[in-house]
């Protein structure tokens, strides 16, 4: 007979409810849920702690910063790399992430080409060999104005860990960047000139221009054929919207506007935006607020983005200074999350669910996380 590992005396957020009860897991897989403190004998006191499913990270491009920990460094051992990366992700309560790795560039110099292969290639190693210890699957970032789009994609969304891919347009003028004004200063902070900014402008509206459409239609087929769920970034416009869900996308990845998220919803489309927003009170480069967006009930998920710690903080955040309740703070980095992307074993504490499990101390509304478990093995 194959023991039971039991979790008492915690706080467990259920997808509707908070009860203080007790977790059975056995094989890997959410046996039982009880309310009440458990007798058995080894069961594992929680000490009244919050017990939360493993957290779904969809996005994140926090692996570049270990691939090129500083300007001109690249980390001669990818793996390793990788498996720094991993550690911050699996503290951060994360079980499952989709490392959101750039197949293509928008600006000339970048070193996402440089890193692209090695990137892959250290997740899929890493995944193989299990030396992780959160699950990584790879979420492919397709910058659809980059002339070498296509051969790259090609090269590698047939990859058997590849489960998502979004698409990008990060030309000045367009998306993110529709307020060229706003663009320039952001890139003159980076020391651009004003004539290598003009001179960066042209071209990119000139590759826009002649790649763009061709690309997103072509990916978008890739996509459909392999059934990879699809995002579509930076929604800014009514027409964004409507030319994602022509092209079957169902995620509508950090909207730029209140408007595009108001249609986006009316259309249907799951609406994520980055928790570093929710906990700074505000977009880093002058987009819609995700706050605002959640108060006016526009916010189904989260990511990280560029920092892993970002997705519970935001969570508690939520709940306490947005008034969301807990239940629904978490189902946006858990089953919100697994439904969309494909993963529906996860993201719940239920019977028959994959036993990826957080114990998570919330010490003067600073979410802890103290302990981490993915199919019932602790990882961390």
């Amino acid at each position: 007979m194959t023991a039971e590992t039991i979790f008492t005396n915690a706080r467990i957020v259920l997808r509707d409810a908070v009860i203080d009860g007790t977790v059975a897991v056995r094989d890997g897989v959410i046996s039982d849920v009880m309310s009440g403190v458990s007798g058995v004998p080894g069961a594992q006191d929680m000490n009244g702690d919050y017990v939360l499913p493993g957290l779904i990270e969809m996005h994140t491009d926090h692996l570049e910063k270990h691939m090129v920990p500083r300007p001109g460094v690249h980390w001669p051992l990818p793996v390793a790399a990788a498996m720094a990366h991993d550690a911050q992700i699996a503290g951060a309560g994360i079980t499952t992430v989709f490392d959101a790795i750039s197949v293509g560039t928008y600006r000339e110099g970048s070193v996402r080409k440089a890193i692209l292969k090695r990137a892959i290639d250290a997740v899929s190693e890493g995944k193989a060999k299990d030396m992780f210890r959160a699950d990584h699957l790879i979420h492919l970032r397709c910058e659809v104005s980059d002339p070498d789009l296509l051969d790259l994609a090609e090269e590698f969304i047939d990859l058997p860990n590849v489960a998502l891919v979004s698409l990008m347009d990060h030309t000045p003028g367009q998306r993110q960047w529709r307020d060229l004004a706003k663009m320039k200063q952001y890139h003159r902070d980076e020391n651009m000139s004003d004539d290598d900014l003009d001179a960066y402008v042209k071209e990119r509206t000139e590759l826009q221009a002649q790649y763009a459409s061709a690309h997103r239609h072509a990916v978008v087929g890739m996509c459909q054929k392999r059934g990879i769920p699809m995002a579509s970034h930076d929604d800014t416009t009514p027409a964004h919207v409507h030319e994602a869900v022509a092209d079957g996308i169902q995620i509508s990845e950090f909207p730029t506007t209140l408007e595009a998220a108001q249609i986006a919803r009316a259309k249907g489309m799951m609406i994520i935006m980055g928790a570093p927003n929710v906990v700074r009170g505000g977009s880093h480069s002058g987009n819609v607020s995700a706050n605002e967006l959640a108060v006016a009930g526009l916010l189904d998920g989260l990511s990280s983005d560029y920092v892993p710690s970002s997705l519970l903080q935001a969570v508690f955040h939520l709940d306490a200074e947005i008034g969301i309740a807990l239940p629904d703070a978490v189902a946006m980095v858990t089953s919100n999350v697994a439904d969309v992307v494909g993963l529906p074993e996860r993201g719940e504490i239920a019977p028959g669910k994959r036993a990826d499990i957080i114990r998570v101390r919330n010490v003067d509304n600073v979410p802890v996380v103290r302990e981490v478990w993915r199919e019932g093995l602790r990882v961390a």
